[in-house]
């Protein structure tokens, strides 16, 4: 087929490289180039240098809403379009150019967490399933019908970080299987169990220890690794990234040995955390660099 493939952050890059391999990707739309880093020089993103390294053109239009890009779009005479966190909303004239339309690949079971933070939300809520649907764009948030979808558990362990990873995966084997097999009926999506995942705000990500130790645990790993959970320890904003439930009870920030912390109800252990321009530690490798007070504020 004729792929135009529109994405923009590291979980896109799979799904373009396995679409490359087996299709004529005659385009790639990513958003343009961030100033980063200490020199604030423009960046390219994840899909547009591995669009580069595969050879394929990218364009990085600031919008779709005007008649003169669209008409480009439509100039390409593509089959499919293959949407992977593109961040632009596609204006109809696009979703309808296609000969097949608008595929987005979205990472969750839809109707849950339909919308900007879909991995996140499922770790915080405490989910014991994920996994990523093929869907069908139309002008709604997110609630187009579905044609394939793919799952996986979510450990007791499991950070958005792993979750990130092995969902980009499962995306990348589910739209080339996809494709294989077009047409495919389109299911629509229950009316029932629609919930929306929010963006994250940085304002979640400070701990409070009088919550439970089930939520504090939720919200390390789900926040794992960005933005990151954090907490003060000693003047230093320290990011927690990784925990498990641990025994033991006391007053809520309370110390009860190594790195286990009280919380409102049960205690956690954290198993990996970050001081500020350093790199991610192991609980016992942090420790021998700082010391723990008795109780974290």
């Amino acid at each position: 087929m004729r792929v135009v493939f529109m994405g923009t952050p590291e979980f896109s890059v799979p799904a373009l490289q396995a679409l490359a391999a087996r299709h004529e990707v005659v385009a790639v739309y990513s958003q343009p180039p961030r100033a980063a880093g200490r020199g604030q020089k423009p960046r390219p993103s994840p899909v547009h240098a591995a669009a580069e390294a595969l050879g394929i053109g990218v364009r990085t239009p600031e919008r779709l809403k005007g008649a003169e890009e669209q008409a480009a779009f439509a100039a390409l005479g593509a089959d499919v379009a293959v949407v992977v966190a593109y961040g632009l909303i596609l204006p109809q004239p696009v979703l309808d150019a296609p000969r097949l339309g608008c595929l987005n690949i979205h990472a969750s079971i839809l109707p849950r967490w339909r919308g900007a933070a879909p991995i996140h939300r499922a770790v915080m809520a405490g989910d014991r399933e994920t996994g990523v649907a093929i869907m069908q764009m139309e002008a709604g948030l997110d609630t187009g019908p579905v044609l394939a979808e793919a799952r996986t558990g979510i450990g007791p362990t499991d950070t958005t970080g792993d979750l990130h990873d092995r969902l980009a995966g499962l995306g990348a084997a589910l739209i080339v299987e996809t494709l294989d097999r077009m047409p495919l009926p389109a299911v629509p999506q229950a009316e029932d169990g629609v919930i929306y995942a929010a963006k994250i705000d940085k304002a979640e990500a400070r701990i409070d220890w009088t919550h439970p130790a089930a939520e504090v645990d939720r919200l390390i790993r789900g926040l794992s690794a960005f933005p990151g959970a954090w907490c003060e320890i000693g003047g230093e904003r320290v990011k927690l990234l990784r925990s498990r439930f641990a025994e033991g009870q006391g007053a809520p920030g309370e110390v009860l040995g190594g790195f286990t912390i009280a919380c409102g109800d049960g205690a956690v252990e954290v198993l990996e955390a970050q001081r500020p321009g350093k790199r991610p530690m192991g609980a016992a490798e942090i420790l021998r660099g700082m010391m723990l007070p008795e109780r974290l504020g």
